[in-house]
């Protein structure tokens, strides 16, 4: 039987996947709306020609301690952009052309620009700051990790203010129709803070419970890439291929079956209020920096949601159960619809609503030790661990 350590668990319960993973470093007060131990290291920043905010050459590290943690709900009563009420305005809009849709097919990733505002730019980066500075629960896990400076999955969950984003803004409209569909759900998501490395080669596969085909994978960027690092690198067309196994997460780019994939590269410098989207199975890299310390702040919202008409897979014995670990009553076969996964497209649901607000959806330890008992086996762990050979990459990964 496969012996998999306490750290090792933790890391993969806190949902990292290709683009995840944390621990607390000084942020600007001006940049995340942060702490005034935050603020108080602003002597030693300096802004960056692009806008952004450098840190300083030694990256310092201070993660909160064990009673600095937050449990259940929390909200930080933001106002939506644009005039909109919080609960009751229909979603915004933002149209997508054939072209677009059709380069998503073929290639297996979009870039979309500018799909959020100025104000909504400002509205995630407050949110962000706001969940930094009161850290969830269900964060430690990913902060003992060391990759990012912060990440939580299912933030929505916890933090209304994404909720809310969910609901109301164009996203859902934008991954509509990308997915050709009438119809989006929230599968699974991660609100990432600082990458301090990067990742290696690799696909999806902690997409919650739904198929590749159910699914699509977003990318929320607050900040500028870098110029020299940071920008996601795909495989065009990848999504495609049946080399690589559908329970493996690392992927050797080398391998039989991927001759036709690894020398067309896609590239993307995202910009605040861009989306990235792609196929949960194209395969993909973020390169960090040389020496692993990120000189200027990243944010980002990504995650998976589902199309309509998908369906619940219970994936208790493999990986993806990870992003599966809420207290539903869904079975195997069951139509996907809950407010585990609420509906934000066309129009979100106020009774699914509801039920986040007053604590219903949510995780219990009781609930994480019975899902992922099926990882025990070796086979299943096997193929879930290449999880492990995605980290730990400085510089160029080729």
């Amino acid at each position: 039987m496969m012996k998999v350590s306490t750290a090792a668990l933790l890391l993969v319960i806190s949902g990292v996947s290709g683009f995840a993973p944390v621990a607390r470093s000084p942020f600007a007060a001006t940049a995340l709306r942060q702490s005034t131990e935050v603020a108080n290291a602003e002597a030693d920043i300096a802004p960056t020609t692009s806008g952004g905010v450098e840190l300083r050459p030694e990256k310092v590290l201070d993660e909160p301690n064990l009673w600095e943690y937050n449990f259940g709900l929390q909200d930080p009563k933001l106002a939506l952009p644009h005039s909109l009420e919080a609960g009751q305005s229909p979603p915004e809009k933002f149209e997508l052309t054939e072209d677009q849709i059709q380069t998503l097919e073929r290639d297996g990733v979009l870039h979309v620009k500018g799909v959020f505002d100025e104000e909504w730019v400002e509205y995630l980066r407050t949110a962000t700051g706001h969940q930094v500075d009161n850290p969830h629960f269900w964060a430690f896990a990913g902060t003992a990790s060391k990759l990012y400076d912060y990440i939580q999955r299912n933030v929505w969950q916890t933090n209304k203010a994404f909720a809310n984003f969910y609901y109301h803004s164009a996203m859902g409209h934008v991954l509509a129709q990308c997915g050709r569909t009438d119809e989006i759900r929230v599968s699974t998501d991660l609100l990432m803070v600082n990458p301090n490395k990067g990742f290696k080669w690799h696909q999806d596969n902690q997409n919650g419970p739904i198929t590749w085909e159910e699914g699509i994978r977003f990318w929320i960027t607050m900040d500028e890439t870098p110029k020299d690092y940071g920008a996601p690198v795909y495989l065009k067309g990848s999504h495609k291929n049946a080399a690589v196994d559908e329970q493996a997460v690392f992927v050797d780019i080398e391998q039989e079956g991927l001759e036709d994939y690894k020398e067309e590269l896609l590239e993307f410098r995202t910009m605040p209020g861009d989306m990235l989207i792609w196929h949960p199975r194209t395969i993909h890299k973020i390169d960090g920096p040389a020496d692993g310390i990120w000189r200027t702040y990243r944010r980002v919202l990504g995650g998976t949601v589902a199309k309509g008409g998908a369906t619940y897979h219970d994936k208790r014995g493999s990986g993806g159960v990870l992003s599966d670990l809420g207290r539903h009553a869904l079975q195997d076969g069951d139509k996907l619809k809950s407010s585990f996964f609420p509906i934000m497209y066309p129009q979100f649901d106020k009774a699914e609503a509801r039920d986040r607000d007053n604590g219903t959806v949510g995780r219990s330890p009781k609930d994480i030790v019975m899902k992922i008992g099926g990882l025990a086996g070796k086979a299943s762990g096997d193929k879930f661990f290449s999880f492990f050979q995605v980290l730990g990459s400085k510089g160029k990964q080729q």
